[in-house]
């Protein structure tokens, strides 16, 4: 297959660009006006949590405080999160802000962000096709993104968490480490984003990973590509230095944590850069299975040495939360469990993410085996689709980050089918470009698997997805309005309402499903499960002043619901205690003052 060297987008390609761009735009916005009609913006629970934070900075915060003071009240809760993602969000709520209130300039940059991430999403889809298949492959590059139920749930208006921006710096790591195969600036290029990333959020180590392995093996492969492993491991190591620098005030420098960038993984980095620095002084062995071996002893000394100094963190970053939490509550997020678990959970969504991501890394094997003069470019992406494909084996959520590396090789099998198709001009080679479309075409795919799951009996998918639509009423903005008219207080409320209250009202909550605020989360289980004695113990430890409820959100059917003598059962008979007298709202809230 003859392959276009150019590796630049020409006026034609942007153009294209723009059109694809403009056309996604359209849609989200007019499924929001249309399909989404009275639905909360800030669907997500994390998205609410980043625009409150954002906002707190933009209001005086300080850049290292990173604790959110109206959560876990009265004591406060610390926010794990980067800076790095609150100054764009920040900078647009002030623009906005200058012309419209805060609430509405809320709103405008929830709207606008994910959609201007989109558009840098589809040019780094161009550019890393461009490198690996050449100018045939651009219009599934620009067109299968759109098409991809986890990309546009990433981007669409109102999420404003981080997930977006890891995809990007991902996918930025895969370009510019396909980039440092032939100009050195990639692989420094390469180390700076995989700080970054590592700065932003944990979720992006395993395509770190991978992008370390990519280098390492390319130098294996070929070793005048020695220097590349001095540059990448440099750019790493030193960006994580200065990341940390920038993430934790000086007092805390060596304050170990496994949940965001600390002294464990700035160490991890530099052991890396340790050992590609010293490979790329060393000469060269002749034979690659040395070459391999000596990285592989390097790189299983830097892993005990990382071990040694942190074991705590062998358990993930959830290792230190306590057993009952782990137990009742992260492993009930449908999101967080292993794909094969989810195919019977959510099957919809686990065959549309899962069937492209298994045929995309046999398509790239299979351009690696067939494109021999590009066999390096393909092995750099099979590493980053092995490990994003692993991730995603472990927790079905992984999608999100393996289906943009699948889209360079469905581009690839689209354009080889549709050579074979313009050779023979057969009804098996049209149906056979039709099919490579389809296989990448998630949105088309889900309407066909959903037809097909229509067949079979009603299940927990179904149970899922009617759970999260009844909880949609508690969390739009109107549903607040009753409460902001009241005095600011504490508020007792189920886990999942605390990120929208903090958002749309003043008032403070004890909960908000943060693993940091571990206090938070367990004292709100124990208040509306446990006896009501309790309950009423703990309102008056931690000075609460309202119960907030809505009879939708899941926690409001907890086990407490079956037993006598809990605020859940309580309330679900109409009976709740003297203690509680109740405010009355328009909308689904109820309210509830809490007496002294």
């Amino acid at each position: 297959m003859p392959i276009d060297e150019t590796r630049t987008l020409t006026r034609r390609d942007w153009l294209w660009l723009l059109a694809v761009w403009c056309i996604a735009i359209g849609t989200m916005v007019g499924r929001g006006v249309f399909a989404n009609a009275g639905g909360p913006l800030f669907l997500d629970t994390d998205d609410a949590m980043r625009m409150v934070v954002a906002t707190d900075f933009l209001h005086g915060q300080g850049w290292y405080d990173l604790v959110q003071h109206r959560l876990n009240t009265p004591y406060g809760a610390e926010i794990h999160w980067s800076r790095l993602l609150d100054l764009p969000l920040a900078g647009l709520v002030y623009l906005a802000s200058l012309f419209v209130d805060l609430h509405s300039a809320q709103t405008v940059t929830g709207a606008i962000w994910p959609l201007l991430l989109l558009g840098v999403l589809l040019w780094l889809s161009a550019r890393v096709t461009l490198e690996l298949v050449g100018r045939e492959g651009l219009l599934p590059a620009l067109v299968l993104p759109i098409l991809s139920p986890a990309v546009l749930a990433e981007f669409t208006p109102g999420r404003v968490d981080h997930h977006n921006v890891i995809i990007l710096l991902t996918l930025g790591m895969l370009l510019a480490s396909l980039v440092a195969l032939r100009r050195p600036v990639g692989a420094w290029l390469a180390g700076l984003l995989a700080a970054t990333a590592m700065a932003v959020a944990l979720e992006a180590a395993p395509l770190i990973v991978a992008t370390i392995l990519a280098f390492g093996l390319a130098y294996v492969a070929d070793p005048a590509r020695s220097a590349n492993l001095r540059r990448f491991g440099l750019a790493f190591g030193g960006g994580m230095v200065l990341h940390l620098m920038l993430a934790r005030p000086p007092t805390r420098w060596f304050e170990a944590a496994c949940d965001m960038i600390s002294p464990v993984y700035v160490f991890a980095a530099l052991l890396v850069g340790l050992a590609y620095l010293l490979v790329s002084l060393l000469p060269a062995p002749r034979h690659s299975l040395v070459r391999l071996a000596l990285l592989g002893v390097l790189g299983s000394g830097a892993a005990v040495g990382v071990a040694l100094a942190a074991p705590q963190c062998l358990r993930g970053p959830y290792g230190g939360l306590d057993p009952w939490l782990q137990d009742n509550w992260i492993a009930a997020i449908v999101e967080a469990k292993p794909w094969h678990v989810s195919l019977g959970e959510l099957p919809v969504y686990g065959i549309v993410v899962g069937l492209p991501v298994f045929l995309g890394l046999a398509a790239a094997v299979l351009a690696f085996w067939k494109t021999p003069e590009k066999r390096l470019p393909w092995l750099t992406l099979i590493i980053f689709l092995a490990g994003a494909t692993l991730v995603m084996l472990t927790q079905i959520r992984g999608a999100r980050l393996a289906i943009m590396p699948t889209l360079p090789a469905a581009a690839w099998l689209i354009v080889m089918a549709r050579h074979h198709y313009l050779e023979r001009q057969r009804i098996v080679p049209a149906l056979g470009l039709v099919l490579s479309w389809l296989a990448f075409s998630g949105v088309i795919l889900s309407v066909i698997v959903s037809q097909a799951l229509t067949l079979l009996p009603d299940g927990r998918a179904q149970a899922v997805s009617q759970a999260r639509a009844s909880k949609l009423p508690c969390l739009v903005s109107e549903s607040f309005v009753g409460l902001n008219t009241l005095e600011p207080a504490r508020i007792m409320a189920p886990i999942d309402l605390g990120s929208h209250l903090l958002l749309e009202t003043g008032h403070a909550v004890v909960a908000a499903p943060y693993h940091r605020n571990e206090a938070g989360v367990l004292d709100a289980f124990r208040f509306f499960n446990r006896p009501v004695e309790e309950a009423r113990a703990m309102a008056a430890e931690r000075g609460l002043t309202l119960l907030v409820t809505c009879p939708a959100m899941p926690e409001m059917r907890g086990p407490g619901l079956k037993e006598p003598d809990t605020i859940l059962s309580l309330l679900a008979a109409g009976t709740p205690p003297e203690w509680l007298s109740e405010i009355p709202q328009e909308g689904p809230l109820r309210v509830f003052a809490i007496a002294p």
